[in-house]
């Protein structure tokens, strides 16, 4: 098949995308998170220590709607809140060990279960699937600097 009479990305991936997601919910409910509690915490675990607005950024949720979601983690001591040092208006958040416990824990159950939707690739494709998986997963939420006219 062309390049042309491909498929649009869109009409490929979504399918793909619902099915990875029907296979999430069930284990996100099981550890009581929502899609995005489990956002943040796989984006803390990326880094010691972030600014509310930097975590916001980086998982693509809007900083209004990110506070509601770090009160419930703060108050199930999963994460950590306190003023930045040098400037008090900023809260930094971190990961705490009971957070990185019950990020784990889901963590490895979702990419169990992962297995079904990755089972018709060779261990190759899988591994650069994931690759361009990554690359267009940070393109996205950090897009290049537009060309200078």
């Amino acid at each position: 098949m062309n390049e042309q009479a491909r498929p649009d990305l869109a009409a490929m991936l979504f399918p793909v995308v619902r099915a990875l997601i029907e296979i999430e919910e069930p284990i996100l409910a099981e550890n009581d998170l929502s899609m995005w509690a489990y956002s943040v915490l796989l984006e803390l675990g990326e880094g010691p220590v972030r600014t509310q607005q930097a975590l916001a950024a980086a998982i693509g949720a809007d900083k209004s709607r990110l506070i509601p979601i770090l009160d419930n983690l703060q108050g199930r001591g999963m994460i950590t809140r306190r003023p930045d040092p040098s400037d008090r208006r900023v809260r930094l958040v971190a990961l705490n060990a009971e957070g990185q416990k019950i990020r784990d824990r889901t963590q490895s159950a979702i990419q169990r279960a992962e297995g079904t939707i990755l089972a018709p690739l060779t261990p190759g494709e899988r591994q650069d699937f994931i690759r361009m998986a990554r690359v267009l997963h940070k393109s996205v939420l950090a897009p290049a600097d537009p060309i200078p006219e």
